[in-house]
């Protein structure tokens, strides 16, 4: 095979015709074996099984029907466990997480600037934690609502989310509703959703909408502007504590480009800022209709 590989022969060259002449060979070998290339086909990345998919029909029914390989192909490259179950084939699951979309290209194109994939996580509870700040250990919050946690300490909680995996983005946009008359015109957002969230009627079809949930101001300089969000129920875990600890991670205090550090149930960003007056930090999330489920959140920052 190495030979093969080196003289530029193409690795379905035996496969180019069920008459192969490998068949008088070994009469039982059958190069269109499913079972085979569907082992073969989970060691690809997606563009590869794309590619796989053009070759012929036989490929193409195989590639595109066989959802275990994009199953297969989701949990790896998202680099997350699989959900107890999902509401949408694996294949359509695959394209909304990895064909370049992100949130503000549905809706409001005019306001967005730039934006990075930060990666995926897991929330297996129902109710995370969001912060504006970093520390170890995190404080938990204690308040009657999201408005008063979020007053005293900059933080909340948040209940009713959908379990599963959720992928997270950093947006750089253009203040929605611009109403303090020092800001430069652009915030930062981190972006994240449950992976069913582009693939839902309600969504596509703009009935759900994002709603502010809350707010803080920080009146004074700060090094940073700097959000995260934790699964509740794994605070304590070790892969939580590398993202608590922001040292680790954050950029030197010259450098201004944006970082972020992703962990099985928990994401943070951090961007240095130079001289300010402090920070607006927003939080809204949209629900699967009015009572539903929080299907994504976002945290924004705005120079005061």
């Amino acid at each position: 095979m190495a030979k093969r590989m080196r003289r530029g022969k193409s690795i379905f060259s035996c496969c180019s015709s069920p008459r192969s002449s490998l068949r008088s060979l070994h009469p039982i070998f059958n190069c269109y074996e499913e079972d085979i290339w569907i082992e073969i086909s989970k060691s690809l990345s997606g563009r590869c099984l794309v590619m796989l998919a053009s070759v012929n029909s036989w490929f193409r029914r195989l590639i595109l029907g066989e959802d275990s390989i994009w199953k297969y192909a989701s949990l790896r490259d998202l680099q997350v466990p699989q959900p107890p179950r999902v509401n949408f084939s694996w294949i359509k699951l695959y394209a909304s997480a990895f064909d370049g979309s992100h949130s503000y290209f549905f809706r409001q194109q005019e306001k967005h600037i730039d934006w990075m994939r930060i990666g995926a996580f897991y929330i297996s509870s129902p109710t995370v934690l969001l912060a504006e700040g970093l520390s170890m250990p995190l404080k938990v919050p204690q308040g009657q609502t999201v408005e008063t946690m979020l007053q005293t300490s900059g933080s909340c909680i948040l209940t009713n989310l959908k379990t599963g995996v959720w992928i997270a983005d950093l947006q750089l946009v253009r203040c929605p509703v611009c109403n303090l008359e020092t800001c430069e015109g652009t915030m930062q957002t981190l972006d994240a959703r449950h992976m069913e969230l582009f693939l839902t009627e309600g969504y596509k079809n703009g009935s759900w909408e994002y709603q502010e949930i809350g707010s803080h101001e920080i009146n004074n300089h700060t090094d940073g502007a700097t959000g995260g969000i934790f699964d509740i129920k794994h605070l304590r875990d070790p892969s939580t504590a590398e993202v608590l600890n922001i040292k680790s991670w954050a950029a030197k205090p010259t450098d201004w480009q944006p970082k972020a550090r992703i962990a099985l149930y928990a994401v943070a960003v951090n961007t240095n800022l130079q001289p300010n007056d402090g920070l607006c930090i927003k939080y809204h999330a949209m629900r699967a209709g009015a009572d539903g489920e929080v299907i994504s959140i976002r945290i924004s920052q705005q120079l005061l």
